[in-house]
């Protein structure tokens, strides 16, 4: 019963197929939209350390939501994980799963840096990380596509500009070095962030 409300929710949003986008540089797409609702090989979410989805019912973040149309599964395979593991999730590492509901075939847990006063050099070199390990176990599992959302921003207080510009250099280089042909979307919710990826994309 779950699954069936689930994915009749999803259908009724409406879903975005990555065929449908059109690329704004060779493999690499900026979109606005519900991360939820994008039918792709990955998608990434932004978690915490316990990986198991966010603790405050009804709460905005991107985990509650991805959690949330997934379906009770996603918790569980992540709880699974984690109990094989024996300790919370690093900062900068990323666990992948399958995607239940959601239209994407699959989910890539990563966690970000929160960010208490100043940003640091150590802050930056952890973000990059958190890019670097889903495109790393995004390819070693054979996934042509992947949706990044903005991470750490928001809730863990990373700045918008400099995040987009570590998430689009981090791509850039690492399609450059490896040679990976995986499409990247950069997925968009606000329109600060849309603004920044246009100028760092040369969308204008």
């Amino acid at each position: 019963m779950q699954d069936a409300y689930l994915q009749e929710e999803t259908r009724r949003k409406g879903i975005t197929d990555l065929s449908d986008l059109e690329p704004v540089q060779k493999g690499i797409y900026l979109w606005r939209g519900d991360i939820t609702t994008l039918r792709c090989d990955g998608i990434v979410n932004a978690a915490n350390s316990q990986m198991l989805g966010c603790f405050c019912p009804n709460h905005g973040c991107i985990d509650n939501a991805i959690h949330t149309i997934a379906g009770v599964e996603l918790r569980l395979a992540c709880a699974e994980l984690m109990k094989q593991q024996g300790h919370e999730e690093e900062t900068g590492k990323a666990k992948i799963t399958p995607a239940y509901n959601l239209p994407s075939r699959f989910v890539l847990h990563t966690v970000g840096p929160i960010i208490h006063g100043r940003l640091t050099q150590k802050d930056a070199k952890l973000l990059a990380s958190c890019y670097c390990s889903c495109l790393e176990l995004a390819d070693q599992n054979g996934l042509k596509s992947i949706a990044f959302f903005c991470i750490s921003t928001g809730e863990f207080h990373f700045p918008n500009d400099k995040a987009a510009q570590i998430a689009v250099e981090t791509v850039r280089e690492y399609k450059e070095q490896t040679h990976s042909e995986i499409e990247v979307v950069f997925n968009i919710f606000k329109e600060l962030d849309y603004n920044i990826y246009r100028e760092l994309l040369g969308t204008d």
